[in-house]
């Protein structure tokens, strides 16, 4: 389709989107660095081409027609498109590394982190993906995931991996108002609904411990980050993938219920498209994610 045809002059549109978000003929001619006499000029001339007014004149005042207020909707709506579509290809020629993990590594590992990434490298430009349901590496969409699961992956390299042990954390308030021994059935249950049923279940891990009750949750989350904010606020005990929920351990907001832990064999995995874009920025990241992995 021929748009040039049947568009009028380009300038005079832009002319026209300045002078009607600012509501004056001078200011635009001000912004756009031309005199107020060429933005008349150019307005002028679109109305002819157009064939109607595009402002009522009015002493030291412009009022927009009906027909300019629907053009230049129209125009600032296009003008805000191309400007992002510029930004972006601009950013695609800067160092901009994606890295997408699920939303609960994101937020209680990946994001605590990245000041540490970005103090050492700071010319580089971090993009995360935070997502449950699974990372399509095909698209081009991540430059790196970290995948949770059991290697190999058919869509994309490992280059490392750490594995994880698996145990019941509640709040110490929880902790000290239940009776004391090992997990039981009288516990007050959180469980994570999770997409990917890589990630325990209480069905799955009990178990695995030689638990032989049925667990019927008291609470249930499609997210793992509200399971663990549920259980540090004392809403019951959960389960806690050590790596994830280390920080928590460590200042005390969560404690272990019982002495019992699981070994998945499972893994976090740092993994790399199979048609990967290399940049310095991703080399770069690569290597930072698997030093703080191994860490």
């Amino acid at each position: 389709m021929q748009f040039r045809r049947r568009l009028p002059s380009l300038t005079g549109l832009l002319m026209l989107e300045a002078v009607l978000r600012r509501k004056s003929f001078t200011a635009a001619a001000t912004e756009l660095g031309v005199t107020q006499a060429a933005v008349s000029r150019q307005i002028a001339l679109l109305e002819e081409e157009l064939g109607q007014p595009m402002f009522l004149r009015k002493h030291r005042a412009i009022e927009p027609t009906a027909a300019c207020l629907t053009l230049g909707s129209s125009l600032s709506q296009s003008f805000a498109n191309i400007a992002d579509a510029i930004e972006a290809i601009k950013a695609s020629s800067q160092d901009v590394v994606t890295i997408g993990a699920t939303v609960a590594f994101s937020t209680f590992w990946l994001l605590p982190r990245l000041a540490d990434f970005r103090d050492r490298n700071p010319g580089i430009q971090i993009r995360v993906v935070s997502q449950d349901s699974p990372i399509d590496l095909d698209n081009g969409d991540v430059d790196i995931a970290i995948r949770y699961g059991s290697p190999p992956f058919s869509d994309g390299t490992v280059i490392a991996s750490r594995g994880d042990i698996i145990m019941p954390v509640c709040s110490p308030e929880y902790l000290r108002r239940r009776p004391a021994g090992l997990l039981s059935q009288s516990d007050d249950f959180i469980e994570t609904d999770a997409v990917d049923r890589s990630w325990l279940s209480w069905a799955q891990w009990l178990p695995k411990m030689d638990a032989s009750f049925v667990v019927k949750p008291s609470l249930r989350f499609n997210h793992y980050t509200e399971t663990i904010f549920a259980a540090r606020a004392g809403q019951g005990v959960a389960l806690g993938w050590g790596v994830l929920v280390q920080t928590f351990l460590d200042d005390g907001t969560l404690v272990c219920l019982d002495e019992r832990k699981l070994a998945e064999e499972s893994r976090y995995n740092i993994v790399l498209p199979l048609r990967a874009r290399r940049t310095m920025a991703s080399i770069q990241a690569s290597a930072w994610l698997t030093a703080a992995l191994h860490g």
